[in-house]
């Protein structure tokens, strides 16, 4: 008896952390923002439709925005899932920020996202202000421009580029020819940027950067 009392490890008597525990631990920064998302959406949800229109319209990072100097709104536009229900949109995030963060760690993952959401964004915009500038008919200075996707086409986009070969053989062209159809069909500010964003993930695929953590880490004991 005292034997195996003796032989016993303090380890021994700890329970084993639930496997969503050990999963949210180890991609700590897929499931802060993910915590962030679900926490504006779910405040959002409980807002009249003026609050929201209210809330969407001073986070929308524009021509306007950026010419009175709040550049802030790039970073707070990337809080608001819009385009499609809330749920859809988190859980999106999810699947393609996890699977990075998995892949290639937390800086990498969060620099890819955050590549392709302010590089679609000031590339948008930029374009924008030259179409104002030129006085181009259909060019918007307090244009709607919020939410998640460009940030998220671009980690996609770039999953797929570091991916097997059918995935960058077939998935990457799929991708394209999908985020192309929808540019040619409605015209509209996010398209383009996500056609943007899509190029961006590519590029970030090629740097060395990345190709020096492509495979997910061996688990910790």
């Amino acid at each position: 008896m005292s034997d195996r009392l003796a032989t016993r490890t303090p380890t021994d008597t700890a329970a084993p952390r639930h496997p969503a525990l050990r999963a949210a631990a180890r991609l700590r920064f897929t499931t802060a923002y993910v915590l962030l998302l679900t926490v504006t959406a779910s405040w959002l949800a409980g807002q009249g439709h003026a609050e929201r229109a209210r809330f969407v319209r001073h986070n929308s990072s524009n021509v306007h925005h950026m010419e009175v100097g709040k550049w802030w709104t790039m970073f707070t536009s990337g809080l608001v899932v819009d385009g499609v229900p809330a749920w859809a949109g988190i859980a999106a995030v999810a699947a393609a920020l996890g699977l990075a963060e998995w892949r290639w760690g937390p800086a990498r993952a969060a620099a890819v996202f955050a590549f392709g959401h302010l590089g679609a964004t000031l590339l948008t915009e930029g374009a924008m202000w030259v179409m104002l500038t030129v006085h181009i008919p259909g060019a918007l200075s307090h244009a709607r421009d919020v939410g998640i996707s460009y940030g998220l086409v671009a980690t996609g986009a770039c999953l797929l580029a570091l991916g097997p070969v059918p995935l960058r053989r077939y998935g990457l062209p799929a991708l394209a020819l999908a985020l192309a159809t929808a540019w040619a069909v409605d015209q509209q500010l996010a398209d383009a940027g996500h056609l943007v964003a899509l190029g961006l993930g590519v590029l970030a695929s090629r740097t060395a950067w990345l190709h020096r953590r492509t495979s997910p880490a061996p688990a910790s004991p």
